[in-house]
């Protein structure tokens, strides 16, 4: 029996749920599939899948099994994928978390590029505002916004969110244009962003000159995710704080009004993160400078 050959068919057997899928998926017959999982179930004496004839899901066992095999199947291939000829042509199965605003604005829209570019690498892409643990989770990268926690990790900065202030016209048809800072705290709705791991809220925040100002309220919405946050202001349920290419397109079609121009936001810096024993797969390299090269064609995010 070819160990990694089974390795591989048994996770994709995983993957897709069912031997029939599997098989299609590899091209394989789907007796030859089974005889594979089989003969590795005998070879490590347990049980890695329990079957029924509609679906087959893992074991305690299996789903462990599982989790080390494909990150040791994910090593051998950045191996080879780092030999010879490799380096020009990466290939393998890559995994990415973006935040939401990003993959749906920026990633997801010119993600065929990258793919026309490398053909042989298959991404897995993770979209969540969560903070994801890179190695605990096994994901190769993660594009992410805000000063790094983590020091062991690589971070290469690739740009930098611009925040403006913005209401709905509705909004401020019913509650006025606010013309200071401090007019959010009577007289008008504030919306929140809160975050998804900590349930911290953001505070609204304001900077000129010297002077700094946080508006945390009177809020009657806090959001944790950033395209429904986006939305609750297009529907006009308050003020906040958006990045301007969030806001680029709901300006042009007059859904949302820039509002307090006067005072700024700090830039929020945007980093493209891996763990540190990842930093010689071609795979992930490829990524980082498509990435970087990406983001660097958008002049909302270059700015100092």
């Amino acid at each position: 029996m070819d160990q990694i050959q089974a390795m591989r068919i048994f996770a994709r057997v995983v993957e897709a749920g069912t031997f029939t899928r599997a098989a299609d998926s590899l091209q394989l017959p789907k007796a030859t599939v089974t005889k594979h999982v089989q003969a590795l179930e005998a070879r490590l004496r347990v049980k890695l899948l329990n079957r029924t004839t509609r679906r087959v899901t893992v074991t305690a066992d299996g789903a462990a099994y599982y989790d080390r095999t494909v990150r040791l199947l994910a090593d051998f291939d950045d191996i080879e994928a780092s030999m010879g000829q490799a380096r020009a042509s990466p290939r393998g199965r890559l995994r990415v978390d973006v935040g939401t605003s990003v993959a749906r604005l920026l990633i997801v829209p010119r993600l065929a590029q990258f793919q026309e570019r490398y053909p042989d690498i298959q991404i897995d892409l993770g979209v969540s505002d969560r903070t994801v643990d890179l190695i605990g989770d096994n994901v190769d990268c993660v594009i992410r916004g805000g000063e790094l926690a983590d020091q062991s990790l690589v971070a290469r900065r690739i740009g930098n969110l611009e925040f403006i202030t913005v209401a709905a016209p509705g909004y401020l048809a019913r509650h006025g244009t606010p013309q200071h800072p401090l007019d959010l705290e009577g007289g008008h709705r504030s919306v929140i962003y809160f975050s998804p791991v900590s349930a911290r809220r953001y505070p609204l925040e304001f900077h000129r000159n010297s002077e700094v100002i946080e508006i945390s309220g009177p809020s009657q919405l806090a959001v944790n995710e950033s395209n429904a946050y986006v939305n609750a202001l297009v529907a006009g349920q308050g003020v906040g704080q958006i990045t301007t290419f969030q806001a680029q397109q709901h300006v042009e079609r007059g859904e949302l009004v820039r509002v307090l121009d006067g005072w700024s936001h700090p830039l929020l810096p945007v980093y493209v993160v891996y763990p540190p024993n990842r930093h010689l797969s071609a795979k992930v390299r490829a990524f980082v400078d498509w990435a970087a090269e990406l983001l660097a064609g958008e002049p909302q995010l270059q700015r100092r």
